[in-house]
């Protein structure tokens, strides 16, 4: 166990350049660069532009060398926690993500957790009760909440909440409370307005979630292990808890690979739609207008995330299902 972990953070490195590489690229592909689309919009408000400051600005910040070395320089700094500097904000990026990243961890958080606490009782009930009015109830309603998209969710939450409490839904936290250091009014704030998205982007998740556990659950519990269980005379629930569920959650665990940078970048549209304070639509900013920095230290966080998460569920799916086997070779 211990030499494949080792292994797999080795392969980290190569893994991380790659991406860094790619990432870098895709930024860059676009034609000009964040100074031109300033530029742009700044002659489209019809204001002067200083072009000795933007020139002085480009070799401030390297733009006047080759793609190549200002790759370099930016993977570098990097190594060094220098996430370089966001012109968008005209600040560093880590002062930019700053309480964002915290808020997005927040919702995100509940969120997970609400799937979970939503989407395990349904999918245990739903498989033991298969072909029951309540399965084919609950299977309707996993149904709508797959297909009804969570932005079109939080437009309808929004309108009927205006047209029947004229209340707005929008934002994380009162207005007045924007842009000012955290207290503990601030803090309330936040909690009272946090169940709004929780609910909005943990429906599709968990009604996914609880299709996904009946499928798997079905499936073990018509294997020959669980009918001599019961033959034996173990307890329904025991044999439902000692084998077929446990083995049943495989792609629970499988699923940390994606939950990790989910938690950092939320529900990009979802929070557009609710003006949520949130890490989503900065990244979404940030490409728009091309400040590479921040939209590049963002992405390559998020892949971080998704190999640290890969790694995790790896380790812990050979733990959980001893079928399985963190080396090749041939079984006997």
């Amino acid at each position: 166990m211990l030499r494949y972990i080792a292994w797999r953070i080795m392969m980290m490195i190569p893994t991380l350049l790659l991406i860094s590489a790619l990432v870098f690229t895709i930024i860059e592909l676009p034609p000009g660069d964040y100074f031109e689309s300033y530029i742009s919009e700044l002659r489209a408000q019809g204001e002067a532009v200083d072009m000795a400051e933007i020139e002085a600005l480009r070799a401030q910040y390297g733009f006047d060398q080759p793609p190549v070395m200002r790759y370099f320089h930016w993977v570098a700094g990097m190594l060094q926690g220098d996430f370089g500097y966001s012109f968008e904000y005209q600040l560093p990026v880590n002062e930019v993500v700053g309480e964002r990243l915290w808020l997005t961890v927040l919702v995100s958080t509940f969120t997970i957790i609400f799937t979970w606490l939503m989407a395990f009782p349904i999918g245990i009930y739903s498989a033991t009760h298969q072909y029951s009015w309540g399965d084919y109830g609950l299977t309707f309603l996993g149904l709508i909440g797959l297909a009804v998209p969570n932005f079109l969710l939080a437009l309808l939450l929004m309108y009927f909440a205006n047209m029947w409490f004229g209340t707005s839904i929008g934002h994380l936290m009162d207005l007045k409370y924007l842009n000012e250091p955290m207290s503990w009014d601030k803090a309330k704030s936040i909690l009272e307005h946090l169940w709004i998205p929780v609910i909005i982007i943990g429906t599709a998740g968990t009604a996914g979630m609880v299709r996904r556990l009946r499928a798997n659950l079905l499936d073990e519990l018509q294997q020959q292990y669980v009918v001599t269980a019961r033959a034996k005379g173990l307890s329904p629930f025991r044999t439902l808890v000692k084998y077929p569920l446990r083995m049943s959650l495989n792609f629970f665990v499988a699923d940390i690979g994606s939950i990790l940078p989910a938690i950092i970048s939320g529900a990009e549209i979802t929070a557009i739609v609710l003006s949520l304070e949130t890490t989503g639509p900065m990244l979404i900013k940030a490409l728009q207008s091309q400040d590479m920095y921040l939209a590049g230290s963002f992405l390559m966080f998020l892949a971080f995330l998704s190999v640290i998460g890969v790694l995790i569920s790896d380790i812990a799916l050979a733990i959980l299902d001893p079928r399985i086997r963190l080396q090749g070779g041939s079984t006997k």
